[in-house]
């Protein structure tokens, strides 16, 4: 198994070499095993495509309504195993995910989103309302807005929606897929910083997906690359922000630091070291 750069006496989440396949017939994922320490922010990153989204389904419990299912392997948090269990199942062990494309309940106010999160709790009305509270304090930006309708918030607005309402679930672990997706650089740059304070303040274990490599490897601790349903390369974030195959492939910067394009880099691809 890999992941032998993380300390595994204190990992929350093992995903052991599993398969996934949709319909019994299309095999998306290729013997992935990756671990997220407990306390930690890793990244798993690649282009789009890769297999980054379905792993993530994977831990969740999100691949039954897709006819997908994990044929080998098995994925274990918090000492539980939740190979193939239910979504819902998988939330209350502790493991939350905010999905792709900021899906915010649209026709609800982003105070109704927010305090959606909470439904699955059991810890009191007390505890539950001074996390809603840290929320606002950790999105100002929603305090003057809480009672607009979140179909007419900006996207932006909306991935701060949605991150607070997995949040309200008290998570262990927060999963987030894309969080990048669709915003503008300085939002992009916002929304790391709330999820840096997520981490080292709230003390929530972090697991990201992401295809904006640099900012990824900026805050994570460890991280993991996928190709084609397959982990390619793992390593500290720190090591792979120097790898040079990285910045050519994944930050499109070469030995002169000039930045390729999209096109110039997939010309490359045949020739990582590491396939």
């Amino acid at each position: 198994m890999s992941n032998q750069g993380q300390e595994s006496a204190t990992r929350l989440l093992e995903v052991n070499n599993i398969e996934v396949v949709y319909n019994d017939i299309v095999q998306v994922l290729r013997g992935v095993s990756i671990g997220v320490t407990e306390g930690k922010i890793v990244s798993l990153l690649g282009t789009n495509g890769a297999g980054k989204t379905t792993t993530l389904r994977a831990i969740s419990g999100l691949l039954k309504p897709e006819n997908g299912h994990i044929r080998e392997g098995y994925v274990k948090f918090d000492g539980n195993d939740i190979t193939n269990v239910l979504g819902t199942k998988v939330v209350t062990h502790g493991a939350v995910m905010v999905p792709e494309g900021r899906r915010v309940f649209k026709h609800l106010t982003i105070e109704e989103n927010i305090r959606a999160g909470s439904t699955t709790r059991k810890d009191g009305s007390k505890k539950i309302k001074a996390d809603f509270d840290a929320m606002y304090q950790l999105f100002p930006r929603l305090t003057e807005i809480g009672n607009k309708m979140a179909g007419y918030c900006s996207g932006g607005e909306q991935q701060m929606i949605a991150i607070a309402r997995a949040m309200m679930a008290a998570p262990k672990m927060l999963m987030l897929d894309e969080p990048s997706l669709g915003l503008a650089p300085l939002l992009v740059k916002e929304i790391f910083e709330n999820i840096k304070h997520i981490n080292k303040e709230m003390g929530t274990t972090i697991l990201v997906v992401e295809q904006n490599a640099k900012i990824a490897l900026a805050v994570s601790d460890y991280a993991y690359i996928m190709e084609s349903g397959k982990i390619v390369l793992e390593g500290h974030s720190k090591e792979l922000q120097n790898n040079p195959d990285v910045k050519e492939f994944y930050m499109g910067i070469t030995k002169g630091g000039n930045r390729k394009s999209f096109k110039e880099v997939k010309s490359y691809k045949r020739r990582k070291r590491w396939m």
